[in-house]
């Protein structure tokens, strides 16, 4: 069963969120999150949250500038969503996964 949350419950409910998401910061109604990361690990971070926004049917923006990969989830004039932070959460997972040496997969 899913909690309906709203009004100031559910504003609480994503800032605790939110504060689980480690080096995510809110600008506005966005979050951002920078990776050093290459560019080999880029191109899989950037197919793995694609997977996964599509089901979320977001659009999160990905760029790729020198050394680093820059993320940004919302839209900046509208709240930001319960789905939004689920996306975020999901890209830490896929940067977790491309970061680590390996394939990625637990041992």
């Amino acid at each position: 069963m899913r909690a309906l949350f709203g009004g100031r419950a559910k504003l609480d409910y994503l800032s605790d969120a939110l504060t689980l998401l480690n080096g995510w910061t809110r600008e506005g109604e966005q979050i951002r999150r920078t990776l050093v990361i290459d560019d080999t690990q880029h191109a899989a971070l950037t197919e793995r949250v694609k997977v996964v926004a599509d089901a979320l049917h977001l659009r999160p923006e990905i760029s790729r500038r020198a050394d680093h990969t820059q993320i940004c989830v919302g839209h900046g004039s509208t709240p930001l969503t319960e789905g939004e932070v689920l996306l975020a959460a999901r890209i830490e997972d896929a940067y977790r996964a491309v970061a680590e040496p390996g394939d990625g997969r637990p041992s």
